[in-house]
């Protein structure tokens, strides 16, 4: 790959704008016909046609820039959640946050937290259902490699992860709590979170705590 640099001042103000968030541009000129950009955890990378001039790579480049700054939190929560998924996955076993004394095969420990998992879920949803005041039709539990649970909201479907036993029983509250929160938001909009916030005041710690930024002792 030939990294390519370029002095033009629009050009510049670019770069620094990724520099203030945090995000390198990794800029090279290949085999393609169209330009092509992927925006990865601190990195923008911009692919453009052998041919193409400096000042078209800088329009493109500028016009890119605000699209960057916006996602990029939510490509910092996907890789901590993805990172935070591989913990649970590679650790000692792990039961509601507090290490247990014998050791599991990875496929082994799928089924004991989807056992766990299974355990504890009906009493969670009785707790949660009337404070959310969303009722899901079914509940359904699979391995998940960037999020900790989903929901359908027009079979009023919830998944959860079988991963949340390694954590405290109050993340898989929280995911409880945010998936129903969608029968009322389909988006993460502010009134989204105002009802996760007010269903749940605590949220945030539990939310933290699955998106990698605590560890769990």
């Amino acid at each position: 790959m030939t990294t390519v640099l370029d002095s033009t001042p629009l050009l510049k103000k670019a770069i620094t704008q990724l520099a203030e968030a945090d995000i390198e541009l990794c800029l090279s000129k290949k085999r393609v016909k169209n330009i092509n950009f992927r925006l990865k955890p601190h990195q923008l990378s911009m692919s453009v046609p052998q041919t193409m001039d400096p000042t078209q790579i800088a329009v493109a480049l500028s016009k890119r820039v605000p699209w960057a700054l916006a996602n990029h939190p939510a490509v910092l929560l996907q890789e901590q959640r993805r990172l935070s998924y591989e913990r649970a996955a590679d650790s000692p076993v792990m039961l509601w946050g507090t290490r247990q004394a014998f050791h599991l095969a990875t496929e082994q420990k799928l089924d004991y937290y989807r056992e766990q998992l299974k355990s504890v879920t009906p009493s969670l949803f009785n707790k949660w259902q009337p404070i959310v005041d969303a009722y899901a039709r079914e509940v359904r539990f699979k391995k998940m490699h960037t999020r900790w649970g989903s929901c359908n909201t027009r079979a009023r479907r919830v998944w959860l992860s079988v991963y949340l036993p390694a954590f405290p029983v109050e993340c898989t509250e929280y995911v409880i709590v945010h998936e129903l929160c969608h029968l009322h938001h389909a988006n993460h909009s502010r009134a989204f979170w105002q009802t996760v916030a007010t269903a749940m005041p605590e949220y945030q710690q539990w939310h933290n705590l699955l998106a990698g930024k605590r560890h769990v002792d």
